[in-house]
């Protein structure tokens, strides 16, 4: 009766915080439920203390470096990096908006890149809407670039593991590091991106408009303060410091500092070095580059970085090894072993499928951790149990894009869109992902498959 009771208790803390994550009444912030769930578990005695340390040391490597790499995000900011970024899309378009339509991808590719999918989202969606504003487009025109760029945005964080916080997990929960990750993900997750962006195309090519109106500079181009997670749209001027004189040199050199922060990343993960220190000493750097330079003190960023996100991850572990110690994964395991067993391509597809679903129904931060524990309960080889590994990956990333509650980022998205009175509504949105997600799916998991044969 104890026991039954405890796995209930487990049960509904996972629906209610799912649910609240997704409906988020009154915009609340998804650590707050997520929190609420975790005491639940807690109460109900389905996760031990012990279980609790095990989780801490295996969230906390991913979510310091997402957070350093968040504060990488606002110093750039601060340099007035985006508004430079943008600037720069305005200019290479040349008045097309078939040219832009490209550019604004290829950016949203590499914000995620460089930083990750819920930052992407939270520094290109402003920007953009600023840019397609001074175009005076219509609404309609505008969702082709807003929409295909989150799709990219979310998409981009399956090529390597350190662009989402739940991928970091995942990978230390199965043994991997960056540079196997990206040697076996990397070619086809990218080659899918080029499908799903080529598909976007031609959805929206009728409504791309072929010639842009000329811009109307009503306001800088520039977001409050640098603030990272800003969604006000201002009508006037804002009263802020000028941004410091920009020339191509110094962005240049920024540019080339991040890469190199990325690239230390993955010679960390090689060598056995915890990815953290990496990620931690080159934000440190940057701050203290943007000391030397704009006189701003690193206390900033006690107000801006989102600590929340720290308390989500953690939080959500808890609930999710709670379902697991209460049998949840042996009833995975015993439908997907006989399936992942019986060659690489299944598993690849069958992984692929599996968290496609979860994700689109439950969101793919605890899909994602629920896959990847079964997977690792399966006695699998070690190349089968890494190819379903990635499958999960490209499922959580790609697949979940199928409705917008799939994904954290999706529901960002959403959410900065209403407070920016710009109108895409679901059915919007289904029009374009159940026609794009699919195919670009389905080749990408085929892809990892042929790929990851063909390297071994």
């Amino acid at each position: 009766m104890i026991e039954f009771t405890a796995a209930s208790i487990t049960i509904l803390a996972f629906f209610l915080t799912t649910i609240l994550i997704l409906w988020r009444p009154k915009g609340l912030n998804e650590a707050i439920p997520s929190t609420i769930g975790a005491v639940l578990v807690l109460i109900s005695g389905t996760v031990t203390f012990s279980d609790l340390l095990h989780i801490g040391e295996t969230v906390s490597g991913a979510a310091i470096t997402i957070m350093a790499t968040i504060i990488m995000a606002l110093v750039l900011e601060s340099f007035g990096f985006f508004h430079w970024a943008a600037e720069g899309l305005a200019h290479r378009s040349k008045g097309s908006g078939i040219r832009l339509f490209w550019y604004v991808n290829v950016m949203c590719f590499l914000m995620t890149l460089f930083f990750n999918n819920d930052g992407s989202i939270l520094i290109t969606t402003p920007i953009l809407l600023l840019l397609l504003r001074e175009f005076k487009l219509k609404n309609h025109q505008k969702i082709p670039y807003l929409l295909s760029g989150a799709l990219v945005a979310t998409a981009s964080s399956a090529p390597i593991g350190v662009s989402n916080i739940v991928n970091l997990i995942a990978l230390k929960m199965v043994g991997l590091n960056l540079y196997t990750h990206t040697m076996m993900m990397f070619v086809p997750a990218f080659l899918g991106l080029i499908v799903l962006v080529g598909l976007l195309f031609l959805v929206f090519y009728r409504q791309l408009p072929k010639v842009l109106p000329p811009r109307i500079r009503s306001h800088p181009l520039k977001t409050p303060r640098g603030s990272y997670e800003s969604d006000v749209l201002p009508e006037e001027p804002l009263p802020d410091r000028e941004p410091v004189k920009q020339d191509l040199r110094f962005m240049q050199k920024i540019l080339l500092f991040v890469f190199i922060v990325r690239i230390s990343l993955f010679v960390a993960s090689y060598y056995g070095i915890p990815v953290e220190l990496a990620a931690v000493f080159g934000s440190c750097v940057l701050l203290g580059w943007r000391w030397y330079r704009l006189k701003i003190p690193p206390t900033d960023m006690l107000r801006k970085v989102p600590w929340h996100i720290l308390i989500f991850a953690f939080s959500m572990y808890v609930i999710i090894f709670g379902l697991h110690n209460i049998g949840l994964t042996n009833v995975l395991i015993s439908l997907a072993e006989p399936l992942v067993h019986d060659g690489l391509l299944n598993a690849s597809l069958f992984m692929g499928g599996v968290m496609t679903l979860l994700s689109t129904f439950f969101n793919n931060h605890p899909a994602l951790m629920i896959g990847t524990m079964t997977l690792t309960e399966m006695q699998l080889d070690p190349l089968t149990l890494r190819v379903s590994y990635l499958a999960s990956v490209v499922g959580s990333d790609i697949g979940a894009l199928l409705l917008p509650i799939g994904t954290l980022a999706s529901l960002i998205w959403f959410h900065l869109l209403k407070k920016h009175r710009v109108k895409i509504s679901w059915d919007d949105y289904l029009k374009v992902t159940m026609i794009v997600i699919p195919p670009t799916l389905i080749f990408t998991l085929v892809l990892l498959h042929l790929w990851v044969e063909w390297i071994y």
